[in-house]
C-alpha cells in the first residue's frame, strides 16, 4: 500500500549531514528520498511528486541554483528550501530569484529548519487549493470541481485525479502510462486514460487538455 505521508526530497552531498537530516525529517512524518548531487536530484524531482525539497546550494555535477532553475523551467512548483554556507545578501537574493521559496544558512538550528519547512508546506497547500486552468477557470482541489467564471462543473473521482495531475505540472507532458500509474487502479487498461480525457473534454472543451502526438497529454488553456 502506498504511503500517505508527505514526501520530501533531500539533495545534499555531505553524508553525515544527510544521515542526520534524513532521520529528523522521518521523525517529522516525511517519507524521505535522498540524492547526493544536483543531477541525480533533478532526476528524482522530475520523476515523482514531492511536497517539499531541501537542496544544498554547493552540490557536485549540478549546483543547487542550477537544479532549482531547471525545475522551475519544467513547471515543477514544489516549494524548495536552499541550504548554503553563503550568507551574504546577494547570495540570498540570488537563491530566491532562482526560484527557491526559502534560504537557510549553515550552520543552522534544527528547530528553525523544521519550523521553516512546516511554514513552507502550509503556504504551498494554501496556494495549491486552486489550480488555474485558463482565464477565469480554476480547479477547486478541496471540493473536486471546476469553477468556470463562477459556474460549478462537477467531476468524477477519476476525472479529478487526471485533471489534478495535469494542472499541477502545467508544462509537463504526461504519458498514458504515467497517468495510469498515478491516477488509476492497477487493473485498468491504458484506454481508461483516453476515455477519461474524452469525458473531461466534453465537460470543459477540447482545448482543456492537449494531445502531444507520440507522447501523451498536457493541460491546455480551456
Amino acid at each position: 500500500m502506498e504511503s500517505t505521508r508527505p514526501r520530501l526530497l533531500l539533495v545534499e552531498d555531505d553524508r553525515a549531514l544527510t544521515a542526520l537530516l534524513a532521520d529528523l525529517f522521518a521523525e517529522e512524518g516525511y517519507d524521505v528520498d535522498l540524492a547526493g548531487d544536483g543531477q541525480s536530484g533533478l532526476h528524482h524531482a522530475l520523476a515523482r511528486d514531492y511536497q517539499l525539497m531541501v537542496i544544498d546550494r554547493g552540490l557536485p555535477v549540478l549546483d543547487g541554483l542550477q537544479m532549482v532553475t531547471r525545475l522551475r523551467e519544467r513547471g515543477v512548483t514544489c516549494p524548495v528550501l536552499l541550504l548554503t554556507a553563503r550568507g551574504s545578501l546577494d547570495d540570498r537574493v540570488e537563491g530566491l530569484d532562482a526560484g527557491a521559496e526559502d534560504y537557510l544558512v549553515k550552520p543552522f538550528e534544527v528547530p528553525e529548519l523544521l519550523a521553516r519547512l512546516r511554514a513552507l508546506r502550509r503556504r504551498h497547500q494554501d496556494a495549491a487549493s486552486r489550480l488555474p486552468l485558463g482565464p477565469r477557470r480554476w480547479l477547486d482541489v478541496g471540493n473536486r470541481r471546476v469553477l468556470d467564471d463562477g459556474e460549478e462543473i462537477p467531476l468524477s473521482a477519476r476525472e479529478f485525479a487526471v485533471l489534478r495531475a495535469l494542472a499541477g505540472r502545467p508544462t509537463k507532458v504526461f504519458t498514458r502510462a504515467e497517468l495510469l500509474s498515478t491516477t488509476f487502479d492497477h487493473a485498468d487498461a491504458p484506454g481508461s486514460v483516453d476515455a477519461c480525457v474524452h469525458h473531461l473534454r466534453r465537460k470543459l472543451g477540447r482545448g482543456a487538455i492537449r494531445t502531444v502526438h507520440g507522447l501523451g497529454y498536457r493541460i491546455g488553456t480551456g
